[in-house]
């Protein structure tokens, strides 16, 4: 399943100039932008298809990608001494030549292999195509982005990245624009520098911590749904360490803690491997106040919630009360948090409600309304609630992926931050009685692809600050470019919606500014969830953003 083409994205982008700066004011020749984005489009694939060569280093392959003489200054082969940067983050710079020169292909791969020797591993290596211009269909040039991440001879784990400028023509070998037919005739690196880590701070342990598993490829039997799944941790048996539950296609795990970092998977009978809806994202919660940790799953249909009768019958097993309880509540549940949003002392659940994305599609592609209503369940006591988002305000319809309960504005009740697909943000002030969307006024509305939300004292001030996180896309800047070669995401809704996460800061009073690009810039690709979390224990709030889509067979499918 492709991402989107470049020129999907095209017809995408001037529908939605159109709708956003009026349609009197854009004039674009989409003939001539077709064309040139196709190009564009096509040498980024190639230069997928080189990334794949240099991470092999397939010095045959990567030769395929040059011609017999070239205009170049190569990849450098002489690193500058480290400097500490910040933590255990060091870095350093490159010995650069000055001036490109005419160089054999020979001499010129001769560099390059010299400078992937400084490596012990290689584990990723992209060449990304961030503007391009063509004299010809058969001659272009453009600014590309590239990074090399693996281990230098050292051990330490490095992350190489730079920017050079290529010139390219199209062979006669290729029957059509979508097969390989770019060669490089020149290659002037222009930027490049270092980051390296002198300390692991992880090591992927899935496997021998017993918590590793393989499902079928999304599409084949097994994995054929539209939704993805998620994993909560919690000490489900009071044995005083963290156990995992995820969620899956056919069937869902809960895997307990030994305490001697391996888990095991609970037997079928704890009653919760087969449950009546497929669960997307798991939540545990307290719900009776009985001490130990009750299971809230939202769901593509009705959603679950399982008491944990470890209290009071002394075994752990799950007890599904989902019609008695009243959560029994159809909708697109792609998360769920919990808050005492009356403070009561109960906690109260709020479900973040999607749309058939496929079936029913967005009436807007920044300012979607047609998502299905969200879900606020008010804890009645007694092992019962009441869906009350309308009566409160927070039946949010945008297309909702995340939210996350936080007193924003310092006066002890919870309000409640909304991140939407498509368009904007929801932040629901609690009134007491009810919630205000005050978003806007309070400088949060992010317009944007809303994937996952996150509060953290990021600057240490003592008031909470906001991470969004939202989607970039490469192919979308370069298109925008050219469509408003002047705009940026703070004037440009269209290069807002490409160009990646937010972080807020906390002005006080629960005002925001927008300090995204200070802080150095998130474009996380297809990000997901994540959020503020304390990597290296030193005081000091880090982020994390997963990223990805579907895995495809080629490094051009997402």
């Amino acid at each position: 399943m492709r991402e989107a083409t470049s020129l999907v994205l095209i017809g995408l982008i001037v529908f939605m100039a159109g709708a956003v700066v009026g349609v009197s004011q854009t004039r674009f020749d989409r003939k001539a932008l077709d064309t040139v984005e196709e190009l564009s489009e096509s040498l980024a694939d190639d230069l997928l298809d080189f990334s794949v060569a240099v991470r092999q280093r397939d010095v045959a392959r990567i030769s395929t990608f040059f011609a017999d003489s070239l205009r170049a200054i190569p990849l450098p082969t002489r690193a500058t001494p480290l400097r500490s940067d910040v933590k255990w983050i060091r870095s350093h710079g490159w010995v650069v030549q000055k001036d490109p020169r005419r160089l054999s292909r020979q001499v010129f791969l001769r560099d390059w292999m010299a400078f992937l020797d400084h490596f012990s591993t290689i584990e990723d290596v992209r060449f990304k195509v961030k503007m391009a211009r063509f004299e010809t269909p058969r001659v272009g040039r453009a600014r590309v982005f590239f990074f090399v991440v693996g281990r230098d001879r050292q051990g330490h784990r490095e992350w190489v990245r730079g920017y050079a400028t290529i010139g390219a023509h199209r062979s006669g070998r290729g029957a059509n624009v979508g097969s390989r037919t770019w060669v490089m005739t020149e290659f002037v690196v222009k930027q490049i520098s270092s980051l390296v880590a002198t300390r692991d701070l992880f090591s992927e342990v899935s496997v021998p911590a017993g918590v590793s598993l393989r499902i079928p490829a999304y599409g084949s039997p097994g994995n054929e749904g539209f939704v993805w799944h998620g994993a909560a941790a919690a000490d489900v048996d009071l044995d005083g360490d963290i156990d995992v539950f995820a969620t899956g296609a056919m069937e869902n795990h809960l895997y307990l803690n030994d305490g001697n970092g391996r888990f095991h998977e609970a037997p079928a009978d704890v009653g919760v491997t087969y449950l009546p809806e497929e669960g997307v994202a798991p939540l545990f919660l307290d719900y009776d106040n009985d001490g130990d940790p009750d299971l809230f799953i939202s769901a593509v249909g009705n959603q679950m919630l399982l008491e944990n009768r470890l209290i009071p019958d002394g075994d752990l097993a799950f007890l599904d009360i989902s019609l008695e309880s009243g959560v029994a509540v159809p909708a697109i549940g792609f998360s769920a948090v919990a808050g005492d949003v009356n403070g009561d002392g109960r906690p109260d659940i709020y479900v973040t409600s999607y749309n058939r994305y496929g079936q029913v599609m967005p009436n807007s592609w920044y300012r979607a309304t047609n998502g299905t209503p969200n879900l606020l369940f008010v804890n009645q006591g007694g092992g019962r609630f009441k869906e009350m988002a309308r009566a409160l305000g927070v039946a949010d319809t945008r297309w909702s992926y995340a939210a996350q309960f936080v007193d924003v504005d310092g006066d002890g009740d919870q309000d409640l931050y909304v991140a939407n697909d498509f368009g904007e943000n929801g932040l629901y002030i609690n009134m007491g009685d009810h919630f205000v969307d005050r978003a806007r006024a309070r400088g949060v509305l992010d317009p944007g692809n809303g994937m996952g939300v996150s509060f953290g004292d990021y600057d240490n001030d003592g008031d909470l600050d906001l991470f969004v996180t939202n989607m970039s896309s490469t192919a979308g800047q370069r298109i925008l470019h050219r469509l408003f070669p002047t705009s940026h995401r703070g004037d440009n809704v269209l290069a807002k919606l490409a160009s990646g996460s937010s972080l807020y800061e906390n002005s006080g009073q629960g005002t925001f500014k927008n300090v995204t690009a200070a802080a150095g810039g998130f474009p996380g690709g297809w990000a997901w969830g994540g959020g503020f979390i304390d990597f290296d224990n030193d005081g000091w709030e880090d982020i994390y953003t997963p990223n990805g889509f579907i895995s495809g067979k080629s490094m051009k499918d997402t």
